[in-house]
């Protein structure tokens, strides 16, 4: 490992991983394992990546918040500790063969993942605009950093601590109606990205949402992180987000039926064909 440093209410930790590094694409993800020779966990924790540098080594950085003992055992890493982790994976971002105006839409550290995104959008000759928010001051990731790659950036907390009072979804539609905007990106808590979908959609524009569901191995073996998405044929299936994602186009996510099977999805118990679980 090279470098921890806390970033506000965040960790952020860089290591030297070339052999992710250099296949990276912005989207994807990397999975730890976590846990010292008497506390490892079972399985593995997932993290979108903030920064790739190819060019230094082969450098990643990931960003997260301490939520239980896998990440407070991470967060006590030093320089020169070793890592145990796997990576790039999952499906990145789609990019645009031209040049078009993209609003990118982060909430707390889901804006971490946003700024390799942009990088990317902007070797393409895109227009970016940012919409960063969060609870508090505190835990809008990235604010800075926004303000020098974007076109504009509007922020927003919950309890009017910086920038707008309210949420990134209150902010929005005007940002999208502004910059004249043709496509939408966005990472974060689940019950944001529902609603910058629900945005997107009034608009007619394409979005992109990189979901946050929670993943134990990261590689489509558990089934841990299964979503009910809506393929191109019409048809629901449950699909893993760490293989099938984590990015999926939002009006395809079924964002109130998360978290269930639909009695619709292909497979479900009770639907025709159906049996205890099927996952494609």
């Amino acid at each position: 490992m090279l470098t921890t440093r806390r970033v506000d209410a965040y960790h952020a930790l860089t290591v030297v991983a070339p052999g992710i590094a250099e296949p990276f694409r912005p989207g994807h993800f990397v999975a730890l394992a976590v846990g010292g020779p008497q506390s490892s966990m079972l399985t593995r924790r997932a993290f979108s990546v903030h920064d790739v540098k190819p060019d230094y080594g082969g450098t990643v950085e990931f960003v997260f918040t301490v939520r239980g003992p896998g990440t407070a055992w991470l967060a006590e890493r030093r320089a020169r500790d070793t890592l145990d982790l796997v990576g790039p994976l999952g499906r990145p971002f789609p990019l645009p063969r031209d040049p078009v105006t993209c609003v990118l839409v982060g909430g707390e550290y889901g804006s971490a993942m946003l700024f390799g995104l942009a990088d990317a959008l902007l070797q393409r000759g895109c227009r970016i605009d940012f919409v960063l928010g969060a609870a508090s001051a505190d835990r809008v990731f990235g604010a800075m950093r926004a303000r020098r790659m974007g076109e504009t950036t509007t922020l927003t907390t919950e309890d009017g601590s910086l920038g707008v009072r309210g949420r990134v979804t209150d902010v929005l539609p005007g940002v999208i109606a502004d910059a004249r905007a043709d496509v939408v990106y966005a990472c974060g808590p689940m019950a944001m990205l529902r609603g910058v979908t629900a945005v997107s959609v009034e608009f007619d524009i394409p979005v992109q949402v990189a979901v946050e569901e929670a993943m134990a191995c990261g590689i489509g073996t558990c089934m841990t992180c299964v979503l009910p998405v809506i393929g191109d044929d019409g048809v629901t299936r449950m699909v893993r987000a760490c293989s099938e994602g984590p990015v999926f186009r939002g009006e395809r996510v079924r964002f109130e039926d998360v978290g269930t099977i639909p009695f619709d999805a292909l497979g479900a118990p009770g639907s025709p064909g159906g049996g205890a679980r099927h996952v494609s």
